[in-house]
């Protein structure tokens, strides 16, 4: 293993990861990326402290670890005071999440019931995925391929259920939650997540919600079809946030582009 990768031991622990991230710390990295995810009093991402470390940095820890990494370790790293620290824990989710939910194991009876377990844990420290690239790097890798996926959680009507009590949280990152996790759903083809949601979420005063409703809705047209995207908007253009819909029709000619902006 690199000298840039934390130690494999036979039991690899939370303070283990911790440690070797911290010891990574890079004091000027660190004041640019908190100007950048808004960390300032007032901002969006009020109080949350960086070590200074690059994603692609915690990647690599991530694919140094995950495998060995215990499943009951990750919450110690989620309820960490280090950005970089809680999006090992979230990554670390992922990869097992993913490992579980190939095509071999889609209805394996073991693989299911852990898969529901990680969701469980992912959503139980939901509120630690606060700021926005902890929420879009980890949130459709497992909510979203979940509903997809069958779960001994509940049906389709429980997954609605869940989806609903996170779009009308109070926490502005289960919120975005509710809406980026259907990129998932659109890769494989399933409208029906991205249309409910963005719809839920389009009168959504904050600026962050208004992007990401944009984005799911540009990435509908894309994957699934630019007349469903059409029809949305001939419903509620004319009251989408500016944001939102110079979002949604990015991927539009530029004389599409205008027609649409002229709807406001």
């Amino acid at each position: 293993m690199r000298h840039t990768e934390p130690k494999t031991q036979t039991r690899l622990t939370a303070e283990d990861v911790i440690a070797f991230l911290e010891s990574q710390r890079n004091e000027e990295q660190r004041r640019i990326l908190m100007r950048f995810f808004k960390t300032g009093k007032g901002e969006y991402g009020e109080g949350d402290e960086f070590l200074g470390l690059k994603v692609p940095q915690t990647r690599e820890v991530v694919k140094a670890v995950w495998k060995d990494f215990p499943l009951e370790e990750v919450p110690m790293l989620l309820m960490n005071r280090w950005h970089e620290v809680r999006l090992c824990g979230l990554l670390i989710l992922v990869e097992k999440f993913e490992s579980l939910a190939t095509k071999r194991l889609t209805n394996d009876e073991d693989a299911i019931r852990a898969r529901d377990n990680i969701l469980i844990m992912y959503l139980e420290h939901a509120d630690r995925a606060n700021n926005w690239d902890l929420v879009d790097l980890s949130v459709h890798k497992i909510l979203g391929a979940w509903l997809l996926l069958p779960s001994r959680l509940g049906d389709r009507d429980y997954k609605i259920a869940l989806l609903d009590s996170l779009a009308h949280s109070d926490n502005l990152w289960k919120q975005r939650m509710s809406i980026v996790c259907t990129w998932k759903t659109t890769q494989q083809g399933d409208p029906f997540w991205c249309l409910r949601y963005a719809e839920m979420h389009l009168q959504h005063p904050h600026d962050l919600m208004h992007k990401a409703v944009g984005w799911m809705l540009r990435e509908l047209g894309k994957r699934i079809s630019m007349d469903m995207l059409r029809d949305f908007l001939s419903l509620h253009a004319h009251e989408m946030p500016r944001t939102a819909l110079r979002y949604a029709i990015e991927k539009m000619t530029e004389q599409e582009r205008r027609y649409w902006m002229q709807k406001r």
